[in-house]
């Protein structure tokens, strides 16, 4: 009777053995960033309920991840404007490589992979020439660094995938900054935020504006639904008496909507949108404030505030079967509905401001 092991070797020598994949690594539903009680920095993998199931320690402050689309591998990338992004085998816990980007440019803590994992895409700052960059790097031969292109404009952060057509789409929030003036914004009278939606080559074919009053609102983080909306929540840089919406959709080809813009609930995001994401049927649209403690619900058709949550230090949020999840600075784990809030899971752990779902 033939041994398991030369079974095995028969498969590898067949090319036949099986491929590791998300469900080697435990099936998380969610990776998010974090920081431990003694104050050590690390990414995890969680269940649906907020229970941690692997954690990789990181050698700063993280922002979002990537998860690769097969494989179970995810890209932890630094904080504003750290210049590391960890790419970990998430079964093992081994990392597998480092990035960096070139001399004159930082990570701006968001990145995505292309549909068939072959490359990693990240959003980088060249601060020398106060230009957004996507960096390109080869997932599929050990990470180099292949090719960068503009992100059609000034601080690129969040970044996705497009689903109505092959490209994807950049949140360029129009703020130049420099890490020699720390996370001073340096631009604000002409600030000029924007989505583009590139090709996978950079080439741009599309760019929306905000109306020039609205010109502080900066753009930063993104959500998708599978018709190829996008939502994106935004950061106000002026009087923050001032109503302005910290949330709005687009569609390729149409204007934007801004999302319950005479609603004066929306003082209570504080000015400030953190994460932004779609109910699983896409008839809602969340948004975070950690600065403001609340997450908000919003129709996505006639664009009304539905139902505010009152959650001290709420940032990372995603799609579930009857609502939302969100994590917080707290280390909690909520379930969202319209019947209300319920807490999940409570961690050791203070959750930074994204959850990046795996499905």
């Amino acid at each position: 009777m033939a041994s398991r092991r030369g079974f095995l070797a028969g498969l590898l020598a067949a090319g036949l053995a099986p491929q590791a994949s998300w469900a080697s690594a435990g099936s998380p539903a969610f990776l998010s960033a974090g920081k431990d009680a003694g104050g050590a920095f690390l990414l995890a993998g969680l269940t649906e309920d907020g229970e941690v199931l692997f954690r990789h320690p990181l050698p700063a402050r993280g922002h979002a991840a990537a998860a690769h689309p097969s494989r179970p591998e995810a890209v932890a990338f630094a904080r504003r404007p750290g210049r590391f992004a960890d790419v970990i085998d998430c079964r093992s816990g081994a990392a597998i490589a480092r990035l960096e980007p070139p001399a004159g440019q930082h990570f701006y803590g968001h990145g995505a992979f292309s549909p068939d994992g072959s490359r990693l895409f990240t959003t980088e700052n060249d601060y020398e020439n106060a230009r957004g960059v996507i960096g390109v790097w080869d997932a599929s031969g050990g990470y180099k660094r292949i090719a960068a292109f503009a992100s059609g404009g000034i601080g690129p952060h969040d970044m996705l995938l497009r689903r109505d057509a092959p490209g994807l789409v950049v949140a360029n929030g129009g703020i130049e900054t420099h890490p020699d003036s720390g996370r001073t914004k340096l631009n604000l009278p002409d600030m000029r935020p924007n989505l583009s939606y590139l090709n996978l080559d950079g080439t741009l074919e599309e760019q929306m504006e905000l109306p020039k009053e609205l010109h502080l609102n900066s753009i930063r983080h993104l959500a998708m639904r599978p018709d190829g909306t996008v939502g994106f929540a935004m950061q106000w840089q002026g009087d923050l008496g001032e109503q302005v919406p910290t949330a709005g959709l687009h569609q390729p080809g149409s204007p934007a909507r801004l999302l319950a813009e005479d609603d004066p609930r929306v003082l209570n995001m504080n000015g400030y949108g953190g994460s932004i994401a779609f109910s699983a049927d896409g008839s809602q649209i969340g948004v975070t404030s950690p600065r403001g403690g609340v997450l908000q619900v919003l129709d996505t058709v006639g664009g009304a505030l539905l139902k505010e949550h009152r959650m001290h230090d709420v940032c990372g949020l995603a799609a579930a079967p009857r609502g939302f999840t969100a994590s917080t600075g707290t280390g909690r784990f909520f379930a969202i509905s319209d019947t209300g809030q319920h807490r999940l899971h409570r961690a050791d752990l203070a959750w930074d401001n994204h959850l990046i779902p795996l499905s």
